[in-house]
């Protein structure tokens, strides 16, 4: 008997900012993401992509993608595409591009991946402000005057 339908395995799902592809068909996927540092909140994330990668299936899929909020139930993107497995040694690779994210609080907010309703897997994505430091001034110059006045002399 052979199997006309094969539920595929998520070999991977990875948040990034930006994927690329090479003339050989190769992607390249550039700042893969498991914390996002943010220097104040709210603010808009310009471009957050989600690699996905399946394997071992045999058929017609739809996956969802999907953005939550730190309240794990406010849906803040949400992508679906459908992909075909013509064998079970065949892969399909899919990127979903979510843009103008808008990061109102820091916490941890979640990628969801699911295929034709059967969730795979939820990767944490945590939010943290780190406010942007100004760099420290440099050391004065040899030779340079030290403009700081000196101590009154005791008496």
């Amino acid at each position: 008997m052979n199997p006309q339908r094969i539920l595929p395995d998520l070999q991977s799902a990875l948040l990034c900012e930006d994927v690329r592809q090479e003339a050989s068909g190769n992607f390249i996927l550039l700042g893969i993401t498991a914390l996002i540092r943010v220097p104040q909140i709210p603010i808009t994330a310009m471009k957050l992509c989600a690699f996905t990668r399946w394997t071992c299936g045999l058929g017609q899929f739809t996956e969802c993608t999907r953005l939550l909020a730190p309240d794990q139930t406010t849906v803040l993107r949400e992508s679906k595409v459908k992909f075909l497995l013509q064998d079970p040694v065949h892969n399909a690779s899919n990127l979903s591009v979510f843009t103008n994210v808008e990061l109102k609080e820091a916490g941890v907010y979640h990628l969801e991946v699911l295929v034709d309703d059967v969730m795979k897997i939820r990767v944490p994505v945590p939010v943290a402000v780190a406010p942007v430091q100004q760099p420290d001034r440099p050391a004065a110059a040899a030779g340079e005057a030290d403009s700081t006045p000196p101590e009154p002399a005791a008496d």
